[in-house]
């Protein structure tokens, strides 16, 4: 596959401009097809053949390892979840916080990444340190200075407002050296650059499936570290949290499957998982490659306008218009998508490997 299978493989391409991938990707025909048949198959054959809870306990496991090959971890260190936000909550709910622990997040955090620890605050008196930065960059020596006490920092791996990539593994060793744990919102990355769980080094990962990885609503994973497992309560706790549900003390699971609950759709995770081979079949290396000359023609093109680095770090091209949301409503109107965000006011675009050249040139000009 190439980025034109890939193209004539997305219904929505033939309906519009599509540039918003940084909020949901548009799925390919494979994706969305894995997932129908897997469900016809759950609910039509599976109850009369292998009986559904056989089939969708193998169809979970093997997500599991499609999602762990795919960030360089162990299957035993996955939890899968719906999105980035459970897995956020799965980090925030299970740890051990008294009054006056310090949280510290970034001023770039999406409200994934932001909302968990304010409930803290107001409900335990932890902490919330906020880590300004510029224009998306971080100055490291301030990062020290702020989690020179922390028990945790949450940071974005690549900022969805400037579309800058964050120094993951500088800051993880920063806050280890404090005896901080780190918590990693890799949303933005997976699917659009390699990612690589060991080399960055945190302790937890989040994600979802439905951005550039172009999978289904309702599919996404939690890495936790092995060495950081004993560091998680779990919350809640349900049949699939167990070794044997039936057995008269409970035992966890031995990984992270213990923070699964129960029955759930199955049929997401199996989209994910076609998703992910779909992106592997391309190569991440390539889909990089494509996206940073898409995104470097649109910056080139924006001029002025661009808030993100002069020469782009993803697909994520934020820009300046006096409007914003008028001006979404405007290119919606004339069969082009981006969105608007709030910090700081402005629009952005989203490219991915599926876009093209004169979609690019297509939105400068409705820019005017």
């Amino acid at each position: 596959m190439d980025a034109a299978d890939l193209r004539a493989s997305i219904p929505a391409t033939e309906r519009c401009t599509y540039l918003n991938t940084g909020a949901t990707g548009p799925s390919p025909r494979q994706v969305v097809d894995a997932s129908a048949d897997f469900e016809a198959r759950l609910q039509y054959d599976a109850p009369c053949r292998d009986g559904p809870y056989a089939v969708a306990l193998d169809a979970k496991e093997s997500a599991r390892e499609a999602v762990a090959r795919f960030v360089g971890a162990d299957p035993g260190e996955i939890a899968l979840t719906r999105n980035t936000v459970e897995g956020v909550n799965l980090v925030a709910n299970g740890l051990d916080w008294e009054a006056g622990d310090v949280v510290v997040r970034t001023d770039l955090e999406h409200g994934a990444g932001r909302l968990p620890w304010e409930r803290l605050e107001r409900e335990v008196g932890v902490e919330v340190r906020v880590l300004e930065t510029d224009r998306g960059r971080v100055d490291l020596d301030d990062f020290a200075a702020l989690v020179a006490d922390a028990k945790l920092v949450c940071c974005s791996s690549l900022s969805w407002n400037y579309g800058t990539r964050l120094p993951v593994a500088e800051l993880v060793d920063v806050a280890h050296d404090a005896g901080a744990r780190v918590l990693v919102d890799a949303v933005q990355s997976v699917g659009q650059v390699p990612v690589d769980v060991d080399a960055w080094g945190a302790d937890f990962v989040a994600a979802s499936g439905h951005k550039w990885l172009l999978g289904p609503w309702g599919a996404g994973f939690c890495y936790v570290d092995e060495a950081a497992l004993d560091a998680l309560s779990p919350a809640r706790i349900g049949y699939f949290s167990v070794v044997d549900a039936g057995a008269g003390a409970y035992e966890y699971e031995p990984g992270a499957k213990r923070f699964e609950l129960g029955t759930t759709a199955i049929a997401p995770y199996v989209g994910l998982e076609r998703a992910i081979e779909l992106v592997e079949s391309l190569g991440v290396e390539a889909v990089e490659a494509r996206i940073a000359d898409l995104a470097g023609r649109l910056v080139d093109g924006l001029g002025e306008r661009r808030l993100g680095p002069a020469t782009p770090q993803s697909g994520l091209v934020p820009f300046t218009v006096d409007d914003p949301d008028a001006t979404v409503e405007r290119l919606a109107d004339a069969g082009i998508r981006i969105r608007a965000i709030p910090q700081p006011s402005a629009c952005r675009a989203s490219v991915h490997a599926f876009n093209t050249a004169t979609e690019v040139d297509e939105l400068l000009s409705a820019l005017g």
